[in-house]
């Protein structure tokens, strides 16, 4: 059989190509072998690494340089205007060994000037220590205030914090270049309240202003006094706000702080909760009245107080007797409640009104007796007596605003207030014992009878 040309070709292309396959997998094989080796080579710890350069006759470079830079203190300032100093160790520095195998020797000074240090950052160590610096040296943002006592307005400053993730690249920066100092990153911290937000821009005017007095020796009903004024010092009314007493001051209970104290009754001054509350509302409407805010809403008590003139007060009970108040004005008020030494103030705050005076007046439109009832008590001696309760006659009455520009008056408010008669309730022993003794006498509430001078026709009591 013969050979033909086109055969031997068709062989020795087979044959080259057999050849080519087994060299490829050659080289494949080289690079799988060689990947696997630097692989290796890249998990084995520094010890191992320092091991295998022995064994390869390559000397492992020296670390001694690079351990005490990691030991040496760095000041760091925090952006707040503070300073600490940490080593590199205590924010994560640590040394890389696998940078550190391919720097060879170590020249601090040189690397430094690069920034090739071979160090890397340990983040869960530089977090902590950043945390810890941030809750040192982190300045707080100072809110707005009103100063009411001083009528003046603080304005706002913003706070400076450290901003822990944007430093990190700082610390691994700064390392490398074996820097003496660094500044962290910063981000500045807004204050809650802005002069802005206060709502007004001037306090520097008394519009009006008014106080009672109270007894110091009464705790439970003193302690009452001043958490309802709490509730109402700085409060802010801005131009044209209608403002309510128990949407602000809010319910008076147990559950919310207040306390048993004196309290007016179905016309009798009896303990009830929360007692007190109402001269709160009365010192705020008298300080409102001369203000010249309006008066939205008001109820007198069913009694004279003995904190305020007749006519000139205002009761508050939770949740519908209210006392509504709102600012006429084309700027906003302030109002400041100060409760101390055996006084309750109210001093109404803004720009300076636009009224000379303002003044109260009243005026007698009618008057009832008030009847007399007998309680009789088997523990006191027969025929002896005692005055639970002093009575008072009803009044109607006419309550009159007037403003003054000048001597001249340019505009006058009236309201109808009225006051029921008082029970005079006389406590009459019936026990025949004559050996009975008198019982201990009980705490009468301080009203007097009034003058009849005191309801003189129109008669001007108070002006601002």
């Amino acid at each position: 059989m013969s050979n033909r040309p086109g055969q031997h070709g068709a062989i020795l292309f087979g044959l080259a190509g057999s050849l080519l396959v087994a060299a490829g997998g050659l080289v494949g094989g080289y690079y799988v072998v060689a990947t696997r080796s630097e692989a290796r080579a890249a998990t084995r710890s520094p010890v191992e690494q320092k091991l295998d350069q022995v064994k390869s006759g390559k000397p492992a470079p020296s670390t001694k340089a690079l351990d005490e830079m990691l030991a040496k203190k760095v000041d760091i300032k925090t952006g707040s205007g503070g300073t600490a100093q940490l080593s590199w160790a205590e924010l994560g520095v640590e040394i890389d060994q696998d940078e550190l195998s391919r720097v060879g020797s170590v020249d601090l000074a040189a690397l430094g000037a690069k920034g090739s240090i071979p160090v890397r950052l340990d983040r869960d160590k530089g977090v902590k220590a950043l945390l810890q610096l941030k809750g040192q040296y982190d300045k707080g943002a100072i809110n707005a205030y009103l100063d009411l006592e001083e009528r003046k307005i603080y304005d706002d400053s913003p706070g400076q914090g450290i901003d822990v993730w944007a430093s990190l690249p700082r610390i691994v920066a700064a390392a490398r270049q074996n820097a003496p100092s660094f500044e962290l990153a910063s981000v500045a911290v807004p204050a809650n309240v802005t002069k802005a937000g206060l709502g007004i821009d001037d306090i520097s005017n008394v519009l009006g202003q008014y106080s009672t007095k109270f007894s110091v020796s009464d705790k439970d009903r003193n302690f009452n006094l001043k958490l309802a004024a709490s509730k109402i010092n700085g409060a802010v009314l801005k131009p044209g706000e209608e403002w309510s007493f128990n949407g602000n001051v809010g319910e008076r209970s147990q559950a919310t702080g207040y306390k048993v104290a004196h309290v007016i009754t179905a016309g009798e001054m009896v303990d009830g909760l929360a007692g007190g509350t109402c001269q709160i509302s009365t010192t705020l409407f008298g300080a409102s009245f001369f203000a010249g805010l309006d008066i939205v809403k008001t109820i007198n008590h069913s009694r004279p107080s003995v904190y305020t003139p007749l006519a000139f007060d205002a009761t508050v009970v939770w949740p519908n007797t209210d006392l509504v108040l709102k600012n006429p004005y084309d700027f906003p008020v302030a109002v400041l409640y100060r409760v101390a030494n055996g006084e309750a103030h109210v001093e109404i705050l803004g720009k300076k009104r636009p009224w000379t005076k303002v003044e109260f007046a009243r005026e007698v439109l009618e008057e009832t007796p008030y009847g007399t009832e007998e309680r009789l008590d088997e523990e006191m001696p027969e025929g002896q007596t005692t005055l639970d309760q002093q009575g008072f006659n009803g009044y109607k009455m006419k309550r009159y605003r007037r403003f003054y520009q000048g001597k001249k008056m340019v505009r006058e408010q009236k309201w109808v207030v009225q006051y029921k008669p008082v029970t005079e309730y006389v406590r009459r022993g019936t026990n025949p014992d004559p050996n009975t003794p008198m019982p201990k006498e009980k705490d009468l509430h301080p009203l007097k009878a009034p003058k009849p001078e005191d309801f003189n026709k129109d008669k001007v009591i108070l002006t601002q």
